[in-house]
Order: structure tokens, then sequence, then C-alpha cells
């Protein structure tokens, strides 16, 4: 079987780690590994190269992806499709392996449909916001980082008793920002699923800063927030500091967007372990003639076809896509969860 793999989107920590494990295996097992760089862009023009041991050799630990990932205007398009399909063709693949989150795994069963090859996703966006997985490639570095960039910022804040607002990646999901939040002792924490309006968010932030700095237990406050919030950081900021200049003097409230450091970084081990054990996981699929689905990790239900591995499910992407959407529309029940677990403990974070 020739077998390409590209990863596509967004990069996130652990995906080197994937295309190692597809690549090393499928080798042992008598497989070729074509490596397709820069995703769907590199597809349309057809910049491949074989990957070999040598080629693979040590990748795990990288962050980013050394295939490259770009965006591209033209593949989403029905001309575009039909190009990459050709590509397909000439290429002589006999199976792609699409890693990336919602807009790749949407390309990957777009590609489905011809059958011009088996096509087999892997979830990887550190936004967890992919349905039908519990962790995707990169989230378990990206709250490592945040969770150790906040422990920074709260050893400063402590020393001049001040607050802190640091807005973290997630686009339109607050998981990043929930478990981070947790993990770094956070006196609150702002996610877009119950979309806040902006007095809601400064009436709320008031009274936790009240009851902050009204404690002299208390030497620091944190507010985690997601960048789903309609409402932006600066703004935030300026008006929690205008309350603290009249009602807890001597105070200040300083701002810190993580951004892209969030994404960087080398992945942890439980990253490297999902990534492999997925990549493995598509690997069998393959050889039993699986098409148009995803490898998922560690679901939070009993659905899915179940594999080998006890934390590693199968899902057609079509249902990836649609629970996709559920998620991103609020209406999954997994979301409706997490909101439920958070808020039996939102009051007890200043404590």
């Amino acid at each position: 079987m020739q077998i390409g793999i590209l990863t596509s989107g967004g990069d996130s920590p652990g995906m080197n780690a994937a295309v190692r494990t597809v690549a090393a295996a499928g080798i042992g097992r008598g497989h070729k590994v074509l490596g397709i760089r820069s995703g769907y862009a590199g597809l349309l023009e057809g910049d491949v190269l074989e990957l070999d041991l040598a080629a693979v050799s040590g990748i795990s630990g990288f962050g980013g992806t050394i295939l490259g990932s770009a965006r591209s205007s033209i593949f989403p398009t029905p001309a575009g499709q039909q190009q990459a399909l050709a590509r397909l063709g000439k290429l002589g693949l006999d199976a792609l392996v699409v890693i990336g989150g919602n807009g790749s795994l949407t390309g990957a069963h777009a590609l489905a449909q011809a059958k011009t090859c088996q096509v087999v996703g892997l979830p990887a966006s550190i936004d967890n916001d992919i349905g039908h997985c519990g962790l995707a490639i990169g989230v378990d570095t990206a709250v490592n980082t945040i969770v150790e960039a906040c422990d920074r910022i709260s050893d400063t804040a402590r020393a001049h008793r001040r607050a802190f607002i640091v807005e973290v990646m997630g686009r339109h999901c607050g998981f990043l920002a929930m478990r981070a939040g947790i993990a770094s002792e956070a006196d609150a924490i702002l996610y877009s699923e119950n979309n806040p309006s902006e007095e809601d968010l400064v009436q709320r932030l008031r009274e936790v800063l009240q009851r902050c700095f009204s404690n002299w237990h208390k030497k620091r406050a944190l507010i985690i927030k997601a960048e789903g919030i309609q409402v932006s950081t600066q703004l935030l900021t300026r008006r929690l500091q205008e309350y603290l200049d009249t009602d807890a003097p001597g105070v200040d409230i300083r701002e810190t967007i993580l951004g892209h450091v969030v994404r960087g970084g080398r992945p942890s081990a439980m990253d490297r372990v999902i990534a492999q054990r997925l990549a493995f996981g598509a690997l069998l699929a393959l050889e039993k003639g699986a098409h148009d689905i995803m490898l998922s990790w560690d679901v939070e239900t009993d659905e899915g076809q179940r594999t080998q591995d006890p934390h590693v499910r199968i899902f057609p992407l079509a249902e990836v896509l649609a629970e996709t959407g559920r998620l991103l529309d609020g209406s999954s029940v997994v979301v409706q969860g997490r909101l439920a677990m958070l808020s039996q403990v939102e009051n007890l974070l200043i404590l």
C-alpha cells in the first residue's frame, strides 16, 4: 500500500509524533509512505517526499510539523477538490491520512466521497473543538503551557498584590480556559459558551476582585479568559482598573495575551502517546479497508467502533463533523456537561 500523509490547518504539538508513527510503522509493515508538504496546498502542487526512517528519526519531540501547514483558498472550491483528486490519482496513493482540525477533516470528508483512495483523519487541534474526541492531539501540551505561564504570572502578581487577566487561545471553545483555569487556581474563568455580555462580565469580575482584595490572605487575582469572549481583554482591563482605583486603591490590574505561545513548544509525553496510538490505529484501520473515518482518543460516551486499543475508537467523518457543529453552537451534550460541572465550582474558585 502507498500511503500519503499531510498536516493541515493550525499546527499542534504532537503532529510530528503522528507523522513518524505512520511512516515508521508503515515501513515496518511493508508500506511506502509519502509526506505531503504544506497541507492541501502542497497536495494541489504535488509537493511530496518519500518518508524513510532517516527522515522521521527523532521528530516526535519537535513542536510544529516537519511537513509544514498552509491554508489554501483554492482547495475548498469544487475546482480545487477536483484538482486534488486528480493529484491523488497521479501520485498513485492507495490511502491518505489527514492530520488536523475541523477544516482539515471537512476537506478529508469531501475527498473521501470520490473514493479515489482510502481517507482517514486524525484529530489535531489545541482548541479541542472536534466532535467525538475526548482529547485532540496538542491539547495537553497547550494546557501545560498555559498553566506554566499562569504560575509565572502569579509569582509576580503576588509580589505586588496585583490582578491579571490572561487571555488564552481556543477560538469558540472554552476548553483550554476551563482546564487550565482550574489547574492554575484561577479566581475566575471566562468562556464564550455562556455568551456573557460586557456588563455581565464587568459586574461579575468586580465582585471577584472585591472578594479577592478584601481578604488579606489573597495576594493576587488571576482571571483566565478564553479568546472567544467577544469583549476585548483591553476593555475589561480598563473598566476594572477604574473600579480598583476607587474601591481598592493601590491595586493594579494587568493583561497578558498568550497568543501563539500556547501553540508552540515540545509536545508533552501525553500528546506524543495520543498521537502515536491514534496513528497506529489509523494504519491498522487502513489495512482493514477503512475509509472516510476518524480515529478518536478517549471519547466521553460509549459510541463509535471499538478498536484493539481501549482508548481509541473509530467514527465516520460525517458524524464527527456533525458533532463538531454541535460543540461549536453549544448544543452538544458534551458542552452542556462541562458547563454543568464548572458551574458547581465557580463560586469556590476565589477561596
